[in-house]
């Protein structure tokens, strides 16, 4: 994406525990946020202060499946006002579980599949390539147009029982599987932040130094027009 917007990116790698205890010091001067996939809770409530800090602080932020999870439950408890909520990964006693696996889904056959916390992981993921529409008047529609193809790797999904309240609030959900419904895409409008935007899958799977993905093509241009602003700003 750097070389596409003809510019050298400086990434600065963050120890999110470093957060939990209020250190956000180290974010004063990003450009952008990114918050990348992973697993487990370790970690979870930093990365959750560095999104909160991206939101209200107007500082482009992308969140890759863990990411996109991670800042739905920031919006959860600090925009749409839910109480304590939480992913069942990190709280499985959550009373608000806006992330939460899905445990009973449709095969390609039609067939009924289960799974729990504690099944095989190479049998509850949703892997691979799938398609879905975009909505139309949204930041996502602007990079992908009508349609994306991405790959996935997770367990865990947002939860469709808190969309609504989610929605009222100012999330748009910009893309949901054409079955299962599920969200893909979650973005803030204009009016509330520049660039703000989290998908659940993978787009780091298919870029390349030749080919730079449209989406980091999009978040660096993000970053230098913040970057542009502050210079601005300073003089």
């Amino acid at each position: 994406a750097g070389i596409h917007n003809h510019t050298k990116i400086n990434i600065r790698y963050i120890d999110s525990e470093r957060l939990e205890q209020g250190n956000l010091e180290c974010l004063y001067d990003l450009d952008a946020i990114l918050v990348p996939g992973g697993f487990g809770k370790r970690g979870t409530e930093g990365k959750i202060k560095a999104i909160q800090y991206a939101r209200e602080n107007g500082v482009p932020y992308l969140g890759i499946c863990l990411g996109m999870q991670l800042a739905v439950i920031e919006f959860a408890r600090h925009v749409a006002n839910i109480d304590a909520a939480n992913s069942t990964e990190f709280d499985p006693d959550t009373p608000n579980p806006v992330v939460a696996l899905i445990t009973e889904w449709l095969d390609r056959e039609g067939r009924i599949e289960k799974r729990a916390a504690d099944s095989d992981m190479g049998g509850t993921m949703r892997l691979g390539s799938q398609k879905c529409p975009v909505k139309l008047n949204t930041l996502a529609h602007s990079i992908y147009g009508s349609e994306v193809n991405e790959r996935h790797r997770h367990r865990y999904e947002v939860n469709n029982i808190y969309a609504p309240k989610l929605e009222k609030a100012g999330m748009v959900i910009s893309a949901r599987t054409p079955n299962e419904d599920l969200p893909e895409m979650m973005e803030l409008p204009k009016s509330m932040h520049p660039w703000f935007f989290g998908v659940q899958f993978h787009p780091e799977f298919t870029s390349t130094p030749r080919a730079g993905h449209p989406l980091f093509l999009a978040y660096i241009r993000a970053a230098l027009a913040r970057q542009t602003a502050k210079t601005a700003v300073a003089a």
